[in-house]
């Protein structure tokens, strides 16, 4: 799984919005720090900027009228079978930005893998670097 472009994240299809939750959750939990090739680069940063991606993940699928477990929204939450983060981890989740690696390129190779599934999504330039 990967983690979708942050611009994709209000033109997900259902089925990758909530695959994207649960990757998230995943990663949050006992997948922080097991690497996988297309992951990998996530365990490079603070664990806040992957909250501050779940939390946009999270808010796409309130807004689609979904129902979330509103124990995800806590920062320092990590799932059931984790320990929650130590509270000298939070920090206001605006000063941890977009990933880096979320570039144009990367939305290319994000549009292009949908595109392999069979979902065909058109992303106008003024799109690309804003806010979700």
């Amino acid at each position: 799984m990967r983690l979708w472009h942050e611009d994709l994240i209000g033109k997900l299809p259902r089925a990758q919005l909530l695959g994207q939750h649960r990757e998230c959750c995943a990663l949050r939990g006992k997948g922080w720090g097991k690497k996988h090739a297309t992951v990998n680069y996530v365990f490079e940063y603070h664990p806040m900027k992957l909250v501050r991606y779940h939390l946009l993940i999270i808010e796409e699928m309130k807004n689609r009228g979904y129902n979330v477990d509103i124990l995800w929204e806590d920062p320092l939450y990590r799932g059931k079978q984790s320990e929650r983060w130590e509270e000298e981890f939070i920090a206001s989740l605006d000063e941890y930005g977009r990933y880096d690696e979320h570039d144009d390129a990367y939305m290319e190779e994000c549009t292009q893998n949908l595109a392999s599934k069979g979902i065909h999504i058109i992303i106008a330039e003024k799109d690309q670097g804003s806010a979700i």
